[in-house]
């Protein structure tokens, strides 16, 4: 049985909560927060679980083997090198810090107390992400083209981190899971229009040694909630909603043929190919449940989780080189 503290039951920790509390081979013990309202509600819903304002009742209790963590991303980095000094196993919200060194020293230290480190990249596990990630692996969309990305909605405003950080990160862990090569720079814009608050939208372009490119449009200003990305390749075309009720992956047999005329290159005309759209079916098993019973797994047969500390510092690489091309309005800034 692995047993298990949380410290934040805020906007994602009841959802946390839930999925922990009914996970098999894993029991919540402890749930900490600073405000005593939050802590009620937990005592009302699930009576059996422990509370505390004070964090260190988490770390210091020898019976709990693992932590998970749920507060301010510029609290990450506190919280889990004090859970690791303590030998904790580390279930982390996303990003797993808000720079590349304190994300680089939290993986080597994982690593040398043989820790379970997973960063809570929670749409790697849906299972539209899943079954896209099972096309482009047949070669199903052929030579990729391209990632197009729109995330947008009213609010949640962050205080402490700007949309780069709070929106783009889910697309970046995802293109991090689908493809096997990285970008080698980035091109990033933004604004804010709250004075005294980071930029609430942007917009990130990734480069790659190949032809392929991503754009990322993120936005806490937009009248509507938009999850849509598109995936292209020379063969087929991928449709992805998260917003739809049931059809959020939608595979289209579209795209362009090119063919050379007798006078070369120069001539060359470009056809259209239009064909079938096919939904394919997809697991419907709540994500978050699959992310956190792979973390439990993790821990009790000493896996490695798909969603990893190194998963989560590439992320961050990427923000971070964002945030400098935003510094500079836009100029590319080269990946290390």
């Amino acid at each position: 049985m692995i047993r298990l503290g949380l410290i934040g039951y805020g906007y994602w920790g009841p959802n946390l909560v839930r999925n922990f509390a009914e996970v098999e081979d894993a029991e919540l013990v402890t749930v900490c927060d600073l405000h005593p309202d939050r802590l009620n509600l937990v005592k009302n819903r699930y009576p059996m679980i422990q509370v505390t304002q004070d964090y260190n009742d988490l770390l210091t209790n020898p019976h709990i083997d693992a932590i998970v963590i749920a507060t301010p991303v510029d609290t990450h980095f506190d919280l889990v090198w004090q859970a690791l000094q303590h030998d904790k196993h580390i279930f982390v919200e996303k990003p797993l810090t808000n720079q590349v060194d304190k994300a680089i020293r939290v993986i080597d230290e994982a690593d040398r107390r043989q820790k379970v480190l997973m960063v809570d990249h929670t749409f790697v596990y849906t299972g539209a992400v899943q079954k896209i990630k099972e096309i482009i692996k047949q070669g199903i969309l052929g030579d990729l083209y391209y990632y197009d990305s729109v995330r947008v909605n009213l609010g949640l405003f962050q205080h402490d981190v700007n949309v780069l950080w709070d929106l783009a990160v889910h697309d970046l862990a995802i293109m991090a899971y689908l493809f096997d090569f990285e970008p080698n720079a980035v091109s990033a814009t933004g604004t804010a229009h709250v004075p005294g608050q980071p930029e609430d939208m942007a917009y990130l372009t990734c480069f790659f040694d190949n032809h392929f490119i991503a754009h990322l449009h993120v936005n806490w200003l937009s009248p509507v909630k938009v999850r849509r990305t598109l995936i292209g390749g020379d063969r087929k075309m991928i449709v992805y909603d998260d917003l739809e009720p049931s059809e959020k992956v939608k595979l289209y047999d579209r795209g362009i043929t090119l063919n050379e005329t007798g006078e070369g290159l120069y001539q060359t005309v470009a056809g259209y190919r239009t064909g079938d759209m096919w939904a394919p079916q997809l697991d419907l098993k709540e994500a978050l449940r699959e992310e956190v019973e792979h973390f439990v797994q993790c821990i009790s047969e000493k896996q490695r989780p798909i969603t990893d500390g190194l998963a989560g510092l590439g992320v961050i690489k990427i923000l971070e080189a964002a945030n400098k091309s935003m510094a500079k309005h836009g100029s590319p800034v080269a990946l290390d």
